[in-house]
């Protein structure tokens, strides 16, 4: 028996577990492993869950997260697990007037920015509620420095003010009122492969940030040189460790920005997936097995609506299952969902212990990238329940609910 298999008898499946435990386990390590004078953003898009958010703030014994948010909706969970909308950074290419109204009444003032209008957009709202609105400007750097890993930057993008366009578009930006331009966001790149590729990036971030900084006679208050830290996602094995990164990021800073512990900038890094990936279980039923033309078919309650690692944006992540303890993996079969559709597929040809239909499926660090980032509403199944515990002991059992609402049609609409 696995070491949910419990909750999944108690609570049904398909059913996801989080462990606070871990949650806190990796915020430690990683805030462990950067200079301490470094804020952490946790991304939400990787698992919006009030409980996960309000273990990363940590509850004052222990340096915690800050929020970095692209929606309202991201904005409730932040204020639900007992943020302060003055912690967040707001960040999005697309931020709506209403978006905006709607944060800045709420208390929040960092926004990070990616071209003219968005500060311009930003800076009207600011001023339409009386207040100044922190500004940072993401850069889309021109070249990259790491080989590996998923690139965000080096490419014509949605994100970003063009590095080698900044100069040129920097005047109407700093003629935008209501707004403070208190420095850069860099995020170029997701998941790096390796230590030395990591470092290498945020060195030539930091590097460029300097070299902006100098030309362009823009004093920095903070700098944002973005994330890449890994975790195994949906297959067994530990998160990465980052040994070397905090006397690397120091020695860089000493180079670029001398002083900087005294002077800043105020310094940042985010993460999301590696804050979360590991503390998530999902575990699924088998609902039949069945063999096509030679190929065997293991079919979960499971597939892409609950676990489409954002499929629909045709990143569908690999998925391994982690056998029982003590199960041999004895078979070779794909794993699939219950979706009436050919690309509910979760594994090809992967290697099982011996199941049949009523077993249970467990698949590990799974806590990122989950229901909030799957088709989870099609063909109308549920969601899967949410069991959030803390060692042995249940903290909450949750379930995104839809509902559909109906606005009032006009008594003379034709």
């Amino acid at each position: 028996m696995t070491r949910y298999e419990h909750l999944a008898r108690e609570y049904g499946t398909p059913l996801y577990v989080y462990d606070l435990d871990e949650v806190e386990k990796a915020r430690d390590q990683l805030l462990g492993s950067l200079p301490e004078e470094f804020h952490l953003f946790y991304a939400l898009k990787a698992n919006p869950h009030p409980e996960l958010v309000r273990a990363l703030r940590g509850d004052g014994t222990a340096k915690g997260c800050r929020p970095e948010i692209s929606s309202t909706g991201e904005l409730a969970s932040v204020l639900e697990a007992g943020f302060d909308g003055s912690e967040v950074m707001y960040t999005g290419p697309g931020k709506t007037f209403e978006e905006l109204r709607e944060a800045m009444s709420l208390g929040v003032r960092m926004f990070s920015t990616d071209s003219v209008t968005d500060v311009q957009h930003v800076g009207q709202v600011a001023g339409e509620l009386g207040v100044t609105a922190q500004v940072l400007l993401r850069v889309n750097s021109a070249s990259a420095s790491a080989t590996t890993s998923i690139r965000m930057t080096g490419t014509p993008s949605q994100f970003g003010f063009d590095s080698e366009t900044l100069g040129e578009v920097l005047p109407d930006v700093r003629a935008v009122s209501h707004v403070d331009i208190v420095g850069f966001h860099f995020f170029p790149l997701s998941n790096a492969r390796d230590e030395d590729s990591l470092i290498a990036e945020f060195q030539g971030t930091i590097a460029l940030a300097a070299q902006l900084q100098a030309e362009l006679d823009l004093p920095l208050k903070f700098l944002d040189i973005g994330g890449g830290f890994t975790v195994p996602y949906a297959v067994p094995g530990p998160r990465g460790t980052y040994p070397k990164l905090r006397v690397e990021l120091g020695a860089a800073l000493d180079t670029h920005f001398p002083g900087w512990r005294e002077n800043g900038p105020q310094l940042a890094c985010e993460s999301g997936r590696y804050l979360i990936g590991a503390s998530g279980t999902l575990l699924a039923g088998v609902s039949n097995v069945k063999v096509s033309r030679g190929r065997k078919f293991v079919i979960l309650d499971a597939g892409i609506n609950t676990f489409g690692g954002m499929s629909g944006l045709g990143r569908l992540l690999p998925v391994a299952v982690q056998p029982d303890e003590g199960a041999e993996a004895v078979d070779q079969a794909s794993l699939v969902g219950p979706l009436c559709t050919p690309g509910d597929i979760l594994g090809r040809e992967i290697k099982l212990p011996a199941l049949q239909a009523g077993d249970v499926v467990t698949i590990p660090n799974a806590g990122a990238y989950g229901p909030t980032a799957s088709l989870l509403m099609f063909l109308g199944r549920p969601a899967p329940t949410e069991v959030v515990v803390r060692g042995d002991e249940v903290v909450s059992v949750s379930r995104i609910e839809h509902v559909r609402s109906y606005s009032q049609v006009s008594a003379d609409r034709p």
